[in-house]
Formats: C-alpha cells, sequence, structure tokens
C-alpha cells in the first residue's frame, strides 16, 4: 500500500527553473566553473559564507554585517535585500515568489 500523499507538501525545488532564473542575476552576477567578479561578485561557495567576506568592493554596511549565507538568510536576502543589510550595494526590487527562490538556491547549491 502506498503512503498518502500530503496534498500540501511542496514540490522540491527545480534547478533547472532556477537556472532559468538566474538569468536576471547574471547581469551582475556569475557562477560555476571560471566565474569571477564582475558588477557583483561570484556566488560560487555562497552558502556558509559570511556576507562581503569575499575579494570584492562590497558596501562598508555588507562587510560589517554578520549574516551568514544560508537557505533562511538568502531567501530573505532575495525577497527584500535592504532588510536583510541596510546599506547594501544590490539593486533588486526582491522576489515575492517562494518557488523562484526556492528554485534559485536549489541552482545556486549545484556551485558549493
Amino acid at each position: 500500500m502506498l503512503p498518502a500523499l500530503n496534498a500540501n507538501a511542496a514540490p522540491a525545488a527545480d534547478p533547472k527553473a532556477g537556472a532559468a532564473a538566474f538569468r536576471v542575476c547574471a547581469s551582475c552576477h556569475q557562477v560555476g566553473p571560471g566565474a569571477r567578479n564582475a558588477f557583483g561578485p561570484h556566488l560560487n561557495q555562497l552558502f556558509g559564507r559570511r556576507a562581503g567576506s569575499t575579494q570584492y568592493a562590497y558596501s562598508a554596511a555588507m562587510k560589517k554585517s554578520p549574516v551568514v549565507w544560508n537557505d533562511k538568510t538568502l531567501a530573505a536576502f532575495l525577497r527584500d535585500p535592504d532588510d536583510v543589510v541596510p546599506g547594501t550595494k544590490m539593486r533588486l526590487w526582491g522576489y515575492s515568489d517562494e518557488r523562484k527562490i526556492a528554485n534559485l538556491l536549489a541552482y545556486l547549491r549545484q556551485y558549493q
């Protein structure tokens, strides 16, 4: 007998859909083999990293931030960057689509 499926359970995040969402990010950020800093910092090995801790010309606010990037902090930052790091140089209106955020995080995790 198969277990009952929870109708409210969210489907697993989709890295392929996250790659499509990353196209917006790619205007400033790079990820993957050979990724470098561009208008924004590269996003390889982002999870577990302290905000503003890699070689890049971060805002003073980002350099001083105690934030460590994980699913929760990155999702909050993608929703409202200035709420998480007031004074950040990151210019993003913010994502309100939780599925898009989850997919984007799944995509970025591939470059851990």
